[in-house]
């Protein structure tokens, strides 16, 4: 297993092997597009080519910064337990919108439909907090806070997401195929961290690396949340000059 360590002198390539970047899935599972990406196996598992997974990251790492310097969104999206905490951590950290758990159909594709659903969200919300729910009935109260609960468990994390976002960054988009589905029908790039299972021909910026471990998930989110800082650090420069 050193030996894949030490195969390059890349702090990167050895920062994504203490994270457990480099594990893929059992053969049988690998989509033929990943092909290319395989290092070798282990017991089980493939092993990740970490030296190209650090050129796949590097090209994403650019597209995240371009986002940011243009001062628009990305979303994130990671509905798998092992990424929930990481994914809504990372986006908070940027003001990012984001989905942590389901993802509500027509997120993208009906964007219309959706936002009048977070308005109703954010108007009870406001309403909610200056009191002014008190003049309602307790039975009509009790079905508010229901209705409330229920908006704030679907929309909370897209709440601030007032236009099309420029991008998706979703874990695994095996998993998460209808966000990505609905990304390439509404012509809207993807970053992915995606295991061996992934079909990388539906990906734009396909991160090939372990994409069920946390601490490999949480590497990778704060990559590209750091990318998008440098972004916003230089945009916030040139408008100085």
């Amino acid at each position: 297993m050193n030996s894949i360590k030490t195969q390059s002198s890349s702090p990167l390539v050895g920062q994504m092997f203490e994270a457990g970047a480099h594990f893929g899935y059992d053969k049988s599972r690998r989509h033929p597009s990943v092909s290319k990406f395989i290092f070798g196996r282990k017991d089980n598992f493939e092993i990740f080519d970490l030296e190209k997974s650090a050129e796949k990251l590097q090209i994403a790492k650019d597209f995240a910064k371009k986002v940011g310097t243009e001062g628009r969104q990305i979303l994130f999206v990671g509905g798998k337990k092992e990424a929930q905490n990481t994914i809504k951590l990372g986006a908070e950290k940027i003001d990012m919108p984001f989905v942590d758990g389901r993802w509500i159909g027509g997120t993208l594709t009906n964007f219309e439909e959706i936002r009048k659903r977070v308005k109703r969200y954010l108007d009870l919300t406001s309403q909610k907090e200056k009191g002014l729910l008190a003049k309602y009935t307790k039975k009509e109260r009790l079905m508010i806070d229901r209705e409330l609960e229920k908006l704030d468990r679907r929309f909370s994390g897209v709440s601030n997401m007032e236009v099309k976002p420029a991008a998706l960054f979703i874990i695994d988009a095996n998993k998460e195929y209808i966000a990505r589905d609905e990304a390439i029908q509404t012509h809207i790039p993807v970053i992915s961290l995606s295991g061996s299972d992934n079909d990388f021909t539906k990906i734009n910026y396909a991160i090939p690396a372990n994409d069920s471990l946390s601490r490999s998930i949480k590497f990778f989110v704060d990559q590209i949340v750091t990318s998008y800082e440098e972004g916003l650090k230089e945009r916030k420069t040139a408008a100085v000059k």
